[in-house]
């Protein structure tokens, strides 16, 4: 661990660039692999309506995403040289609360700027354009509006800056987050049948939870729990009624009767 932070101390500043790029790229190549893979493997229980054909646009957004979560990277390794953030060496029972505090404190602030997003002067240009893809796939996670990447890497970076976590705790904290977004945009539903019936757990989202969100602006803005979903009033009042079964797609909106011609 102190050759990486070394590194990181020394390292002409191209280069981490390079690297931080590699290693974004690396993230969304391994999140769209394990994510196609438990779509094969659970593909008995959609909850979605299975996704059409890629389309270049996806791939265009997933690049720009890639590309400015490197940018927020770069950012992070700047403020930590300057000395804005400030990280922990310890392991032991701190990393699990540091894990903790960093998933509810992203949890919480990714709910708001979530749900600020939604807001009709602020969606279209902000948010539209992952909700393009009402019927998600794992490439979906990285389908964002620039704006939208940069506004939750800022969220990250500033969570940073605030608290002081463990190497460890940050580092597990971005394993948990890349592999919730990913579940979240299966459009299949990997959670056994029980899980809203065990207490606590029916807090956890599910691949069910997002995919309704994808099909119900309405409802759903939470990433990891429906803890603020369901203190603001946001959670659809079937949520668990309606977990692991197919969501239903929003009908098509009819067209404006013509008027009659005169024969």
């Amino acid at each position: 661990m102190h050759q990486v932070i070394d590194w990181l101390r020394t390292v002409p500043l191209w280069q981490a660039a390079l690297v931080f790029l590699a290693k974004n790229a690396l993230v969304l190549v391994l999140a769209v692999a394990l994510g196609e893979w438990l779509v094969r493997r659970h593909a008995h229980r959609r909850v979605a309506p299975e996704a059409p054909p890629l389309q270049r646009e996806e791939w265009v957004l997933a690049t720009v995403c890639v590309v400015l979560n490197s940018v927020v990277t770069f950012t992070g390794l700047l403020l930590w040289r300057e000395g804005l953030i400030r990280f922990r060496l310890d392991g032991g029972p701190g990393i699990l609360v540091d894990v903790l505090v960093l998933v509810g404190v992203m949890d919480l602030g990714m709910y708001l700027l979530h749900r600020t997003a939604h807001l009709p002067l602020l969606y279209g240009w902000l948010h539209a354009p992952h909700h393009r893809y009402e019927r998600a796939r794992p490439l979906t996670l990285f389908v964002l509006s620039p704006l939208e990447v940069l506004g939750f890497g800022a969220l990250w970076l500033a969570v940073c800056v605030a608290y002081e976590s463990s190497w460890a705790g940050m580092l597990l904290y971005l394993v948990f987050n890349t592999l919730w977004g990913v579940l979240g945009h299966l459009g299949v539903e990997p959670f056994p049948d029980g899980w809203v019936r065990w207490p606590g757990l029916r807090a956890v989202a599910t691949t069910t939870f997002h995919a309704r969100h994808h099909l119900d602006l309405a409802h759903h803005y939470g990433f990891y729990t429906l803890v603020w979903d369901r203190l603001f009033g946001t959670l659809a009042p079937d949520y668990e009624v309606s977990f692991a079964r197919s969501q239903v797609v929003p009908p098509e909106p009819l067209a404006p009767p013509q008027p009659s011609q005169p024969k």
